[in-house]
């Protein structure tokens, strides 16, 4: 049976080939066929997630929590050093220093993540900005994000870390970073479904957990822009989504 492997959406384009050469690295070393679909939306991709089409996956926290409860999928490991942060920005010649300074009718530029914009909405709280009193501009990516500060249409924009810091130094400096989050404990997962046995989804961990100590291995992380995996229990991933659960007291703007 060929298992079918799925990333979340929102790593930087430039490391696509990574998780191809990921893929091609893994089937080798498991001696299983594995078929990787990447998909351009969170949309998509949760419509495959929900009819079950999926056996492995670098999950975001928000459908970590969704398989992990729902879905029965259970941990294999976590990017060391690796956690979601959240980044909120605004265009360089606006007169905004922090968040206080927002007001409402701020215009929200985000992506359709829903965990950055979960955390996101969160750090506007200490300028008393909520989904009834802000408006939204959803865009595909996160260099379409900076296009709409850039560009005047949003007064701020929600970023994953990862991606904020990957924009080009042209971008970026046009650009005012507000605010980042400090949570550290919300962080993406490789998760494994059903359909992987126990036995496998042991051996994957191990492979995985010396990836970096193999030449090969490390030349394909290098690829990814992962520095390595770690240990990532079951019962670390059930705190990641009870803390998402606590965070997720406000809607999001239209």
């Amino acid at each position: 049976m060929t298992l079918q492997m799925t990333v979340s959406p929102d790593f930087p384009p430039a490391y696509i080939a990574g998780w191809y050469i990921f893929n091609t690295w893994l089937q080798r070393q498991l001696d299983l066929p594995i078929h990787l679909t990447l998909y351009d939306s969170f949309a998509a991709q949760r419509t495959v997630l929900e009819q079950g089409g999926i056996d492995l996956i670098y999950a975001n926290p928000y459908d970590a929590a969704f398989l992990v409860r729902e879905r029965g999928f259970v941990t294999v490991a976590a990017p060391c050093r690796r956690a979601d942060e959240v980044v909120l920005a605004c265009a360089q010649d606006q007169p905004v220093t922090c968040v206080e300074d927002l007001g409402p009718g701020t215009v929200i530029a985000r992506t359709d993540d829903p965990d950055v914009n979960l955390m996101g909405m969160m750090l506007l709280e200490p300028a008393t900005l909520h989904a009834g009193n802000t408006t939204c501009i959803a865009v595909d990516s996160y260099p379409l994000v900076a296009k709409q500060l850039l560009q005047g249409q949003a007064g701020v924009g929600f970023f994953l870390e990862e991606a904020f810091d990957s924009l080009s130094a042209l971008v970026r400096s046009g650009l005012r970073e507000l605010v980042r989050s400090r949570i550290s404990v919300i962080r993406h997962v490789l998760l494994a479904g059903p359909g992987v046995s126990a036995q496998q989804t042991g051996h994957l961990t191990r492979l995985l957990l010396g990836m970096d100590q193999d030449d090969k291995g490390a030349a394909v992380l290098k690829s990814m822009n992962l520095p390595g995996w770690e240990a990532h229990s079951q019962e670390d991933t059930e705190f990641m989504i009870d803390l998402m659960d606590t965070l997720d007291t406000q809607e999001l703007p239209d």
